[in-house]
């Protein structure tokens, strides 16, 4: 029963959903305090480089230097969203250009790119992999075995994640704070909570969270170097956050359904189905489009509610 179609289908959908998941993550963090982050794409390839690159270089047992590569990663991804929130927060610069900008910096023919040449990357195999756990020896199961218990360690960590944010967004405090910063930040400065602190704060938080997406493509999916490795993946993440309603329990279910779309074409081929995998390669973006179409419905207007905030940059001096 688990070799089939369907099994494979969602089994493929939550791993090539998870960096997706991760990355929707940071950006729905981000766009919550009023900031639109479209340098996800750069910073996601900014983190598989040098993820990828610290895993090669630290040695030691697998699981100390994949925790090293994820940590470097998390740190590639915030630091060029420290950039971005300097520009934007500190200097107003329209975040639209400054995450293009940022996108274009780290992209397939950007910094990635020569940090690769660089560091000789090109065409080298990861030392250490992600591999899946039979999580309490349960894996066997039918259908839910592989689905839930025969998963690696870095989609048990998403799935997690999910929930902190969740937790984090409606159940605290600080939650409630950046949810009044992403709304009205000039009511919530009048309340004394610092607007510019919290958007700087979780824009590098999204950044982190991209980078550590990026890391996943390298230690999960296709574990060797490639320039623009994430193909395209940070664009798929900003709209699946449009398509969550800025909520963490729709971003996952968004970001599997994705997943399947994108994995559908390796499974049909691995059971011979002869179709161009041009086709394939197209449909998550086809898919995007739809997406983004159908939440421009009038049904969809009424529930989407984004943070009335959003891409507003904020000075006390002008309120």
């Amino acid at each position: 029963m688990n070799d089939g179609l369907v099994v494979a289908l969602l089994t493929s959908g939550v791993l090539y959903g998870t960096p997706i998941l991760l990355a929707a993550l940071g950006e729905l963090l981000a766009e919550r305090s009023g900031v639109i982050n479209l340098g996800v794409e750069g910073m996601m390839l900014m983190g598989a480089v040098v993820g990828f690159w610290a895993c090669q270089g630290v040695g030691g047992p697998g699981p100390v230097a994949l925790g090293v590569a994820l940590v470097a990663a998390m740190i590639a991804g915030a630091a060029m969203a420290l950039i971005h929130a300097f520009m934007v927060v500190s200097l107003r610069v329209n975040q639209i250009v400054s995450g293009l900008a940022l996108t274009i910096l780290g992209g397939a023919v950007g910094l990635s790119s020569y940090l690769a040449q660089v560091w000789n990357l090109g065409g080298q195999k990861a030392d250490h992999v992600f591999r899946s756990v039979d999580f309490l020896g349960l894996g066997d199961l039918p259908l839910i075995g592989p689905l839930l218990f025969d998963q690696n360690v870095m989609v048990y960590l998403s799935w997690v994640l999910v929930i902190a944010v969740a937790a984090y967004l409606y159940r605290t405090r600080l939650g409630l704070h950046l949810r009044a910063v992403g709304e009205d930040p000039a009511a919530a400065d009048a309340m004394g909570i610092g607007v510019t602190r919290y958007r700087y704060a979780h824009t590098i938080a999204g950044g982190a969270f991209a980078g550590l997406g990026g890391a996943f493509f390298v230690f999960a999916i296709t574990p060797n170097w490639s320039d623009g490795v994430t193909a395209g993946s940070g664009w798929i993440a900003l709209a699946l956050v449009i398509f969550a309603f800025w909520r963490p329990g729709w971003v996952l279910v968004g970001a599997y359904l994705f997943g399947v779309v994108t994995s559908l074409g390796f499974n049909l081929q691995a059971r011979g189905v002869d179709l161009p995998p041009e086709l394939f390669g197209a449909l998550p973006y086809l898919m995007t489009i739809v997406v983004l179409v159908a939440v421009s419905g009038a049904w969809a207007k009424g529930r989407l509610n984004p943070p009335q905030a959003l891409g507003v940059p904020y000075s006390r001096e002008e309120h």
